[in-house]
């Protein structure tokens, strides 16, 4: 070999050796896709947007046709979900068999889309249901997972269970001390064993910020991967953020029942943009570029050392979620509900380094409903208008230290009846609100208050998700009119 062949050698392998060292070692990660949204940007504007951001896998919480064919060739691992109302009609095995044949089989074998779990129920334990599908949802992954099997699927899908993070609990506080939580051990060991025993995987969902949320005494820092925080002493482990500290919980509680090496998927985790004073791009940049760097190298936690495998909630806004739980239930999203990033997140994976925007979005024409200028505040229609369109829209965006906190009287009220008008389409009906309202051409928008100018309806297989058709409406402001 000369000198030059030897020379060109020795660099490939110095420079494949530089990107083991110095790449981010993330086992992929990946992001929640949830529809529940008035207007849904069409499936294959968010798988192209999944790969210009070199996201490699999916998690879904159905299997929506549609999105599952958008997916087709695309490369991307996917997990499927089976909502948690579902779950009891999947106590029978027949009623499996259809739905791994309809909602998988077809998919991989037509379709050419990468399925790899089937997500069963989506944090059925979870407290505030108060046991509702406690005595479902083990039946119904034992039935879809015999299903897989009899497709011939078995190898190549598995099943997993995702769970939110109180179904364990520290006896001491500290990660040592995890356990099962008592009323729901029994229910736990067993669907754990069942994981074990069929080689897949725990899903968790880890969320930091509903801690800091449901507990004004929860330290702020701890909450974050900055290493600012007053470190956790665990017998000499160290804990400097409560991910690490609230996984280990879990990697103990599964040693503590026989099941340590049980893989660990994050299935959620993440941090609000809007709705709560502690939900604003700021923290949520701070928090997931934390979180990036974090397991970028690869180390995992003390208790789980190597790659972690975790799926960002979530991709996109959701202005149809349930607000029960607060206001920021509808800001999850890296972006907005059209696509946009809302922050600079460098996810490793791609040249720019920050999010890269949808493409081809197409919106609706660009005007805007108000109040109108010679209407006044003290109106007696204000009030019920406002609580109409707020009741029927996304009103979330107000209130106190939220993106549109400082919006005046005049401000609040546009903002509610034109969250209403965007969500109806535009209809001219949708801006009457008793003639308080008027349309406008110019960009309401000021600040970090964003007026929404909603994208086209997306239709997929002419199915209508929400919004109003104009007899409709007409209909429903009318009987509000007369009562």
């Amino acid at each position: 070999m000369g000198l030059f062949s030897f020379s060109r050698l020795l660099f490939g392998v110095l420079f494949v050796v530089a990107l083991l060292l110095f790449s981010p070692v993330v086992s992929g990660i990946g992001a929640n896709w949830g529809t529940q949204s008035t207007h849904r940007l069409p499936p294959e504007i968010v798988v192209r947007l999944l790969k210009d951001n070199g996201i490699q896998k999916v998690k879904l919480f159905d299997a929506d046709y549609e999105t599952l064919k958008a997916l087709g060739k695309s490369g991307l691992e996917v997990m499927v979900g089976i909502p948690n109302d579902m779950l009891s009609t999947l106590g029978s095995l027949k009623a499996a068999e259809k739905w791994v044949s309809k909602n998988v089989s077809v998919h991989i074998s037509n379709n050419k889309v990468n399925i790899r779990y089937v997500a069963v129920g989506n944090e059925p334990y979870l407290t505030t249901y108060n046991g509702t599908y406690l005595k479902t949802t083990f039946p119904a992954m034992q039935n879809i997972q015999t299903a897989l099997v009899k497709a011939g699927l078995g190898n190549q899908v598995k099943v997993t269970c995702p769970l939110n993070a109180d179904v364990y609990e520290s006896a001491n506080s500290l990660p040592s001390g995890g356990d099962f939580r008592a009323d729901i051990h029994g229910y736990v060991s067993q669907l754990v064993k069942f994981l074990s025993d069929n080689g897949c995987p725990f899903t968790i969902n880890i969320y930091p910020f509903i801690s800091l949320y449901i507990d004004s005494d929860f330290p702020v820092e701890y909450a974050f991967f900055d290493g600012n925080a007053t470190p956790l002493n665990d017998g000499g482990t160290m804990y400097t953020n409560m991910f690490d500290a609230n996984h280990d919980t879990l990697v103990w509680a599964l040693q503590k029942n026989g099941f340590g090496n049980v893989p660990i998927i994050i299935g959620e985790i993440g941090w609000p943009t809007d709705g709560d004073r502690n939900a604003n791009a700021q923290l949520a940049q701070r928090f997931n570029q934390g979180f990036m760097q974090h397991i970028s190298a690869g180390k995992g936690t003390p208790m789980r050392p190597g790659p972690v495998d975790a799926y960002l909630f979530s991709l996109i806004d959701e202005d149809a979620k349930s607000v029960r739980p607060g206001n920021f239930e509808r800001h999850w999203g890296i972006l907005t509900y059209d696509g946009l990033p809302k922050y600079i997140l460098n996810l490793g994976t791609t040249n720019s380094g920050s999010l890269v925007p949808a493409r081809n979005v197409k919106y609706l024409e660009r005007k805007w409903c108000v109040l109108k200028p010679n209407a006044k505040v003290d109106d007696p229609q204000i009030a019920p208008s406002m609580s109409y369109a707020c009741g029927l829209a996304d009103c979330t965006s107000l209130g106190y230290q939220t993106s549109c906190g400082g919006l005046d009287a005049r401000g609040n009220i546009s903002y509610a009846f034109n969250s209403y008008y965007q969500i109806n389409n535009q209809l001219d009906d949708a801006c009457k609100f008793q003639g308080l309202g008027t349309v406008t051409k110019s960009d309401p928008s000021t600040g970090t208050c964003r007026f929404g100018l909603m994208i086209q309806p997306y239709y997929g297989g002419a199915e209508r998700k929400h919004g109003y058709t104009r007899t409709a409406l007409a209909l429903i402001l009318f009987l509000w009119t007369i009562l």
